[in-house]
């Protein structure tokens, strides 16, 4: 091994860092900033299987690096620095929290190319990727109102920004098309991972009688708590079936290889731009694993809609769309703009939850 490899080795040994990669002459150093750790069965585990991809797909091609457990602010913006000093080219950071910091490194790195997933700021060498997961929330509510007997659904949130609130909101939209008075009760924990408190939130809701749990969270302790409870509940970002084997109607999917080893690509080829992408169900980024532990009736309510957002023919958020304080969102007809989805900072009707400022 030569002794570039033994150097990186040792760096992430000291600085947390997890390296994976076949070593050829020159690859391209790709980093990737992780929120969570990569054993979280969910967000940071689902960008690392990508990583994984990327490496099976480029071979010695590439030499990948990741950094897990950052949180956001400055402990961000040293990780992301840290990758583009030590010769990283291509540095993507995955978390919400990462957007600033990111742009500020991106600044003091010209020649460093950077991908920020779910945010919204851009540079000349930063660009932005998201998937449409609100999309497959939509299809997990109306599964969830299909199913419930009580006709409320609980609702584990991490923070109140537009990404969770509109996968909420879609969610709410996708249970009222099949029952117009389901209503959705909504924890807050602080938190993307917390397996403690993701629990603590489940064991609450569940006595407050919701007999479905839905989350934006990223460990498997809400569907452990689903289980052990016997409700019906949705996996995040994975498919964590094993972890309710009972209980896991479906779980939203997050897919980031394709798009990883398009832009690993477009970097090897002289053709990467800042682009901002957001991919949906019909692009691939978005997914819904089998449906299990549902009746048929509710399968075949569920993939009538999957079809619809595969042939790009259906959106969630089309008129009319009233607030929680019944002022009209969209009128009769009128779908959602991508700037009010990415603005979205209130709930829909039917939230038995206040949206904290």
């Amino acid at each position: 091994m030569r002794k570039l490899s033994k150097i990186l080795a040792t760096a992430a040994l000291a600085l947390g860092l997890g390296a994976g990669s076949s070593f050829a002459d020159e690859p391209l150093k790709v980093g990737f900033v992780y929120v969570g750790p990569v054993s979280d069965h969910g967000y940071s585990y689902q960008h690392d299987l990508a990583r994984k991809a990327v490496e099976k797909h480029f071979g010695d091609k590439v030499e990948t690096t990741f950094i897990e457990n950052v949180p956001g602010g400055a402990d961000a913006e040293r990780a992301v620095e840290r990758l583009a000093r030590s010769g990283h080219e291509l540095v993507f950071s995955t978390s919400f929290g990462f957007m600033n910091p990111t742009l500020k490194v991106a600044k003091r790195f010209p020649n460093v190319k950077f991908e920020h997933a779910t945010g919204f700021k851009r540079a000349k060498n930063m660009a932005t990727y998201n998937g449409r997961f609100y999309e497959a929330r939509y299809v997990m509510g109306q599964i969830a109102a299909t199913a419930s007997e009580t006709g409320t659904a609980g609702y584990i949130g991490a923070f109140p920004i537009p990404e969770v609130v509109r996968g909420m909101n879609a969610f709410m939209l996708g249970a009222q098309s099949v029952d117009p008075d389901f209503k959705v009760k909504v924890i807050w924990v602080n938190s993307w991972y917390d397996p403690g408190r993701e629990a603590d939130a489940a064991k609450a809701l569940v006595d407050q009688g919701v007999d479905v749990i839905l989350q934006h969270t990223d460990s498997p302790a809400p569907l452990q708590i689903a289980q052990e409870r016997g409700v019906l509940a949705f996996g995040q970002a994975s498919d964590n079936i094993e972890f309710a084997p009972t209980s896991q109607a479906s779980a939203l999917l997050n897919d980031w290889a394709p798009y990883y080893i398009d832009r690993i690509q477009a970097v090897m080829d002289g053709t990467w731009e800042a682009t901002d992408t957001w991919g949906g169900i019909d692009s691939g980024m978005v997914k819904l694993a089998p449906l299990r532990n549902v009746s048929d009736e509710v399968k075949a309510v569920a993939e009538e809609t999957i079809a619809k957002f595969e042939s790009g023919e259906f959106e969630p958020f089309t008129g009319p769309v009233y607030k929680q304080d019944g002022t009209v969102f969209l009128e009769d007809g009128v779908e959602v703009t991508d700037e009010q989805l990415l603005g979205m900072n209130f709930f829909v009707k039917g939230f038995d939850a206040s949206l904290p400022n």
